[in-house]
């Protein structure tokens, strides 16, 4: 089998390396397409700020000047450092059923980092940070990947645990019903946290959403630089305001505010949950592409959206064992049924498996364990 590597440089390359899952997954109707401008902005050195400390390559593997696979090599090593051992990063993997192929592809992986004086990687992870675009899908492969999860083969795993991967971290999608009532236990202990004095929610105000967005930025640094799994605070990187409006600009126009919820503590930001309907219900529709002649189908999907995913939410330390997190997760199930009634389901995504308190919390609201995204790590 001869196999050569092409670094991903022109317009051709670009588009040989989003067609390749397209035959990937050609008779699978449970794949659905991320846009195609989303991970180019991951490439771009002048929209992702991870470029300005680290490096990202990415590759197409031909055989007989054929597209067989596609992958990215990344390292960012200040926060690299933090891991033990230090390990760089492959992601963005996609093959064809060959342990041959799979064997190439991550010995030359291994060969890239070994030459910045890495000994060890970490993969499928993204060029930025573990929210979207991160792990192998390891359970349940009859059911669509939601925005920003991979779905993949069951044989991806295979071929990846052929050549020697391990094990690192598994992290857990939940899923939950909204025919399915919220719990009358946690309606009475939600009520009775909002009904405390200096406690308020609510949605997001689109009039001022880039104020709002700083609110949750706040929060959002405050969070998750000080959090429960210490291996997650040491790679955490703060978000910056022009990072935020970036997102703003891009969800604004299918944010249902009822499923963004800010809560005040004595009129200070202290919690907050940013729920998003599931774009690539339009990915899939429009192959990937956002054109011109997209944008009437973007605005008028949060009308019909069937599924709805947890981007992110937190709640700064001092505000913490208030109960805040079970009151906007509450609430914002409760508000989103009322204010979007094609919502059939919420996934929420990215829940460690170490993180045994927010797992309570999610099966108290009546959540239930959906997928594993598993991320393994090669020593060599």
């Amino acid at each position: 089998m001869a196999l050569s590597f092409t670094k991903v440089e022109t317009d051709r390359h670009i588009d040989a390396f989003h067609e390749l899952p397209f035959r990937i997954y050609k008779d699978n109707t449970y794949w659905a397409p991320p846009f195609r401008f989303e991970i180019e902005n991951i490439f771009d050195s002048q929209k992702n700020d991870f470029f300005k400390t680290g490096e990202c390559e990415r590759y197409l593997v031909t055989e007989n000047s054929r597209v067989v696979g596609r992958f990215a090599v990344m390292n960012t090593p200040e926060r690299d450092q933090v891991l033990e051992p230090q390990m760089g990063g492959i992601g963005f993997i996609e093959m064809e059923n060959n342990p041959e192929l799979a064997e190439s592809i991550i010995s030359f992986a291994q060969d890239w980092h070994r030459k910045r004086g890495y000994g060890a990687m970490r993969g499928p992870i993204n060029f930025g940070e573990n929210d979207t675009y991160w792990g192998l899908l390891v359970e349940n492969f009859e059911h669509p990947n939601i925005y920003g999860m991979w779905y993949h083969p069951p044989y991806y795993q295979e071929l990846l645990e052929q050549t020697g991967a391990e094990k690192l971290d598994d992290h857990w999608s939940y899923i939950r019903y909204f025919d399915k009532p919220v719990p009358d236990r946690m309606v009475k202990i939600t009520d009775r946290i909002e009904s405390k004095p200096g406690v308020e929610l609510r949605p997001i105000d689109m009039s001022n959403i880039y104020r709002d967005a700083q609110y949750i930025r706040q929060i959002y640094n405050d969070a998750w630089s000080n959090q429960e799994i210490h291996e997650r605070e040491q790679e955490f990187t703060e978000l910056t305001e022009e990072t935020v409006n970036r997102l703003v600009e891009k969800l604004k126009p299918v944010i249902i505010p009822e499923s963004v919820l800010l809560a005040f503590v004595d009129g200070e930001p202290a919690s907050f949950i940013v729920c998003v309907p599931d774009l690539n219900e339009v990915s899939n529709e429009t192959g990937g592409r956002l054109r011109w002649w997209h944008y009437p189908k973007l605005l008028w999907f949060k009308r019909r959206a069937k599924h709805l995913r947890t981007l992110v939410f937190g709640t700064r330390p001092k505000f913490r064992k208030m109960g805040l997190e079970a009151l906007t997760f509450t609430r914002g199930i409760q508000f989103t049924r009322e204010a979007a009634p094609s919502i059939e389901y919420l996934e929420g995504a990215w829940v460690s498996e170490k993180n045994w308190l927010m797992q309570r919390s999610l099966e108290a609201l009546g959540c239930e364990h959906h997928k594993t995204h598993r991320t393994y790590k090669w020593e060599y």
